[in-house]
């Protein structure tokens, strides 16, 4: 086995510049992500008709093509189309619109959207209509009612499966490199090519998305156990304890 290359300052700052680029996307495709599946999850439960439909039209064509399929659809056809309209060359978003991190940030904030959308409609319609009943009753207004009630409990619900969403979109990442962006696996492709090594830079490769993909369920394993309600429902039993009779075992 031959790591030799590791020396190497040039390969060195590439490994660097990949994992920057990597975790990155990660953050920004999870924030933006939540948030359109927020918005999303939402239109379909109390929004009106159109937008109701245009989110579950949305959330069809990402959860039902392959992210693959979809990263080639907006990095080679939606940027090559925009390319060929006269103006975008020489206009301000063309910095953005010619970079791949963009294409990327797309794909995966729209994939976040749909998956994790339909995960927090079950979540929200999972929450008891009780407890917003008594949020209005404490005079609390319909955006305050969800913000403060009705959407924590829904996150609180299905904590477990948004962390395996984002264990999923971690590992998902590598598929950048199809579109020529520097992650982690063009780098080590850089390697192989240079090198004509085989195995080394993807065992390297490997290895870091290991890492990276144990410190990340040890954080969110953090965020479950230290999200709001969740230490007082472990220590009461569960809400199911507070149904009980008293003095029942």
């Amino acid at each position: 086995m031959d790591f030799s290359w590791l020396s190497d300052p040039y390969y060195q700052e590439s490994l660097w510049r990949g994992l920057f680029n990597t975790l990155l996307l990660l953050v920004v495709s999870a924030v933006l992500g939540f948030t359109l599946a927020v918005g999303m999850a939402l239109a379909r439960i109390k929004g009106p008709r159109p937008l109701a439909w245009l989110a579950n039209g949305v959330t069809i064509v990402m959860r039902g093509t392959p992210l693959l399929v979809q990263l080639f659809f907006f990095y080679y056809g939606i940027g090559r189309l925009l390319e060929g309209i006269p103006g975008i060359r020489e206009s301000l978003f063309w910095g953005v619109l010619r970079d791949p991190f963009f294409y990327a940030t797309l794909t995966f904030t729209l994939s976040v959207g749909a998956y994790t959308g339909e995960v927090l409609r079950g979540a929200l319609l999972s929450v008891p209509p009780g407890e917003r009943e008594a949020g209005r009753a404490f005079g609390m207004r319909p955006f305050q009612v969800f913000t403060r009630l009705w959407l924590p409990r829904a996150i609180q619900l299905c904590l477990p499966t948004l962390t395996g969403e984002m264990i999923l979109l971690l590992k998902s990442v590598p598929l950048v490199s199809t579109i020529a962006m520097m992650d982690l696996l063009q780098v080590a492709n850089i390697i192989r090519d240079e090198n004509f090594l085989t195995y080394e830079p993807l065992l390297f490769i490997g290895a870091i998305y290991l890492v990276l993909t144990i410190v990340l369920t040890l954080c969110l394993r953090q965020v479950e156990l230290n999200f709001p309600g969740v230490r007082a429902q472990a220590r009461n039993g569960g809400w199911l304890s507070r149904l009980r009779p008293a003095g029942s075992v």
